[in-house]
């Protein structure tokens, strides 16, 4: 089992690191006393865990307990059969105290003092720690997205890391764009299977509606634009450190066009990212369309 300890400064991006590991499927616990490792270890060690990769995130919220880090990471090491990895999250003091003021929160050692008074205690804290660690990043000026890209490198193999989610999203128009589409695309440019009688009662699940669409005038330069577009858009994202994408398809009724082309799509990268697609409107009723045939 793979068990990586998230510690550091407060401030420093622990939550967003350890988003990293979650997004990648690991099991993850926040703010875990150190005293409970063992049992946190023996328990994902138990047969018929499933738990293979574990990420825990200590840090001084843990009060008195996290100075019993360091001898207990050495018991879970001698006793569990594990060695914890150890990553240390660092940041300037301005880009701390600048943190904070952001968040208004207080430092959770600054007492009756300032910010800058509870990062010199917890610098003297943490010194030993640090030391420990195999993995220090420096997350001063770091985004979150930068932060999470230096933590995919840093500490997964490539085989381990997640696979950017691209949901493509079929819709109508009458009926609504999807508010938490990414990207957007009009489809009601091409022939409209509303208009087929034979057709009009399917959907664009139906192998006759995807037929239609794939051969209608317009269809195949506009498939190599938009490929050509997702192509250099997708990994671009993925690098970026986006987890997930939502694509919007959108034709009159999104009964026939959208969701045919929203299939298509879906299929064309399945092999690349992790794939799902969404009909919203395709149980819709729907009455005549005004736009032209």
């Amino acid at each position: 089992m793979e068990l990586t300890i998230i510690t550091g400064m407060s401030g420093a991006g622990k939550s967003t690191a350890m988003g990293t590991f979650e997004d990648a499927g690991w099991f993850c616990v926040d703010n875990l006393p150190p005293g409970l490792l063992p049992a946190f270890a023996d328990l994902v060690l138990l047969e018929g865990s499933r738990v293979e990769r574990a990420a825990v995130v200590c840090d001084v919220r843990g009060g008195v307990w996290f100075k019993e880090l360091e001898p207990v990471l050495r018991r879970v090491e001698e006793a569990r059969g594990v060695r914890p990895r150890v990553v240390f999250l660092e940041a300037s003091d301005e880009a701390i105290i600048n943190r904070f003021r952001e968040t208004r929160r207080p430092h959770p050692l600054s007492g009756d003092g300032t910010v800058l008074d509870g990062i010199g205690r917890e610098r003297s804290e943490l010194a030993e720690v640090r030391a420990r660690a195999e993995v220090v990043i420096d997350t001063t000026g770091l985004s979150i997205w930068d932060l999470r890209r230096r933590v995919t490198e840093a500490l997964m193999a490539p085989g381990s890391r997640p696979r950017l989610h691209v949901q493509f999203v079929s819709f109508g128009y009458k009926h609504g764009v999807p508010r938490d589409a990414d990207l957007l695309f009009d489809v009601r440019f091409l022939q409209n299977p509303h208009y087929v009688p034979a057709l009009n009662p399917l959907t664009g699940l139906e192998p006759a509606v995807a037929e239609f669409v794939a051969a209608a005038p317009g269809m195949d330069e506009f498939r190599a634009r938009l490929e050509a577009l997702l192509d250099f858009l997708l990994p671009a994202y993925a690098d970026e450190g986006k987890a997930s994408v939502v694509i919007g398809i959108g034709c009159t009724g999104g009964r026939h066009r959208s969701v045919a082309i929203a299939e298509m799509f879906a299929r064309r990268y399945s092999r690349e990212f992790d794939v799902s697609t969404s009909h919203r409107h395709i149980t819709r009723t729907t009455s005549a369309p005004t736009e032209p045939a």
